[in-house]
């Protein structure tokens, strides 16, 4: 369960870094059109932060208890 946990934390990741390119290459061509890409980055980021400080003080609880 853990380890499915983990990799979700680098999935946020990805969605963020494809969300970062997009707007790179669509800012110049129409900027009202990254911001939806702009949002999904940020919220990306905010999950992977949430998601990894959640799983390791899952896994401190686990080791306390043991």
């Amino acid at each position: 369960m853990i380890k499915v946990l983990r990799y979700t934390e680098y999935l946020y990741l990805a969605v963020a870094a494809i969300s970062i390119y997009k707007v790179a290459t669509l800012w110049s061509v129409n900027p009202k059109e990254t911001y939806i890409f702009i949002f999904f980055a940020v919220v990306s980021i905010a999950m992977f932060a949430f998601r990894r400080r959640y799983r390791k003080r899952f896994e401190q609880r686990q080791k306390d208890n043991q």
